[in-house]
């Protein structure tokens, strides 16, 4: 409360704060949850509901994170000039947010580069590794919701900051008072002094050739295509890249080409959702296009839908990862490019079907947590040890993220987009479609299935909730679920693996939980790193889909036990 009548006595810069602390007053709750704790930094950086309050994004919270990341940065300096690159994707306030913090960074001394439109996330990564930065700022929140935004934190490697950086800046941070102890300057001024400057053309441009780099086949001349942005930051970048590999007919949709953060037509504009693609679907069975590609917000995940006998199939992250593992394997092979050693790194969380197809091509598969740095890492350890990155095939999520090289260190749907049009192309040429090459991948290598459920937990007493089961999950681990026998678990937390799979874990610390059935199926609870929610991962596996699919249903039915509810 204190806290909430400081904000409201000070002559705040933008007015939808004042008037949101106006509106709010003699309202306990409401205050309460603005003002109960400040949004924390982590290695996803900040993200949160926009508005008024220590526990929102706003160019207060906005202000002091990138103070207290230029603090780090010239602790950290060693006499060399700092530089940070930034950029923004279309949500609210996007635009505002990052010419604040380059301000911030000016009055600080340290050069801001920033992109003067919208650009995918992928292309800030790009951008700290091109323009040779210290660190980069993306302002985005992903595919939450609208009243999200967020603030990405890169190094210099281009990849999400480390463990031990965002331990760093957040000490910085909460040295600093919110108002009293960040450096300003006007955003003009800092452009007058040289010390913020837009990012040119050039640096986009080298981004695409790069990304074109990546073609396996360099013709999907034969595709026709429905797209949409979801109102992101995809559309330029995707249409041009489509356009190199021949693609001519795309149709757009219409109502979510364009930026525009409130996403009229998809309130969660998450292309893992059916919901979200709606309005790509109703035009699909108009277009009848061969495939439906939906990139999210900041263009850095991509999902698709294919035309399977005039009805319209939606794929998992999981499957178009292992076609896309399979394609680039096959394709190297038949091309005569497949590295001696070749890698593909995806997570804890993502299907075990891809460990028999690597076995196949001879892949050693890496796992990781979840989280593309991780895999960015792997890609700078692989590019270290061999002198390039051209051992590595292929990085994926189970949440559509991918990325095929090591131009960039984070999901790129941009890549991603030309990767499944060209393997939707070189497919149609032998009369299949991805649903067809992708039953032809399961009779081969077992019927591999996944879900993921998600349980919300909101305000104070939501993050309190998940703590307390997250405990409970620790101190007292289930026997059996779903009417199966747990044969073994891992703690990612404690490092340590038990039963099947007896000992240490070589991978950072992090709050999962994973527990092997005895009949081969798997599941995993995860707290999600960015939003107020429980997430379970299901894998199943058996003799048929029918019956991986029954076992699936049968943990999902289970899950709530498992959280005690």
């Amino acid at each position: 409360m204190t806290e909430y009548e400081r904000w409201l006595q000070q002559p705040l810069d933008d007015q939808d704060l004042t008037e949101e602390l106006q509106s709010i007053q003699g309202q306990e709750d409401e205050i309460n949850d603005r003002f109960y704790r400040e949004l924390e930094f982590g290695t996803a950086g900040l993200r949160g509901v926009i508005g008024a309050g220590t526990n929102r994004m706003n160019v207060y919270t906005v202000r002091k994170a990138t103070q207290g990341l230029s603090n780090y940065l010239l602790k950290h300096a060693e006499g060399k000039p700092q530089s940070v690159a930034i950029a923004y994707d279309s949500r609210i306030k996007g635009v505002l947010f990052s010419k604040e913090s380059a301000a911030v960074l000016a009055a600080n001394g340290i050069k801001a580069y920033i992109y003067p439109q919208l650009m995918p996330t992928p292309a800030l990564s790009y951008a700290v590794r091109h323009l040779k930065c210290d660190a980069g700022i993306c302002v985005t929140a992903s595919h939450n919701p609208a009243k999200y935004n967020g603030y990405k934190a890169y190094g210099s490697d281009g990849c999400q900051i480390t463990a031990d950086m965002a331990d760093g800046i957040t000490q910085e941070i909460g040295a600093l008072d919110i108002f009293a102890d960040v450096k300003k300057m006007d955003f003009e001024e800092g452009r007058k002094q040289g010390l913020i400057e837009y990012i040119g053309d050039e640096t986009m441009g080298a981004f695409l050739d790069d990304v074109y780099k990546e073609s396996l086949t360099g013709d999907a001349s034969n595709l026709k295509l429905v797209y949409t942005p979801l109102n992101g930051a995809g559309r330029v970048c995707v249409l041009r890249i489509l356009e190199r590999i021949g693609i001519k007919d795309v149709t757009v949709v219409p109502e979510q080409e364009y930026p525009d953060g409130n996403f009229p037509t998809c309130p969660y504009p998450n292309p893992e959702f059916r919901e979200a693609l709606q309005k790509g679907l109703e035009l699909c069975e108009k277009v009848q296009p061969d495939l439906l590609l939906a990139t999210d917000p900041d263009s850095d995940r991509v999902g698709i839908a294919v035309n399977q006998g005039g009805e319209f199939k939606l794929m998992t992250g999981n499957e178009v990862g292992i076609l896309l593992l399979d394609f680039i394997a096959r394709v190297k092979q038949e091309q005569g490019k497949l590295p001696a050693h070749p890698v593909a790194v995806t997570t804890i969380v993502s299907t075990d079907m891809v460990d028999p197809i690597a076995q196949h091509y001879g892949i050693e598969m890496r796992r990781c947590l979840t989280g593309f740095k991780y895999i960015g890492d792997i890609i700078a350890d692989v590019e270290q040890k061999e002198g390039s990155y051209e051992s590595f095939l292929l990085g994926f999520e189970e949440s559509y993220g991918y990325l095929s090289g090591g131009y960039v260190r984070d999901k790129d749907a941009v890549d991603g987009s030309m990767l499944i049009c060209e393997m939707a192309s070189y497919y149609k040429r032998q009369g299949k479609t991805l649903v067809d090459a992708m039953n032809d991948l399961y009779e081969t290598y077992g019927y591999y299935q996944n879900a993921t459920l998600n349980f919300g937990f909101e305000g104070e007493d939501g993050m309190k909730t998940m703590q307390k089961i997250m405990d409970t999950l620790r101190s007292d681990p289930p026997a059996e679920i779903a009417g199966t026998k747990v044969i073994g678990r891992s703690d990612y937390e404690a490092s340590q693996s038990y039963g099947d799979k007896e000992g240490v874990i070589d991978l950072p610390k992090s709050n999962v939980l994973e527990y092997r059935l005895e009949n081969g199926c798997k599941l995993i609870v995860r707290p999600s790193g960015t939003e107020p929610k429980i997430k379970i991962y299901l894998s199943g596996k058996g003799a048929t889909m029918e019956e991986s699919l029954a076992e699936i249903e049968k943990m999902k039915a289970a899950a709530p036990g498992l959280l005690g509810q």
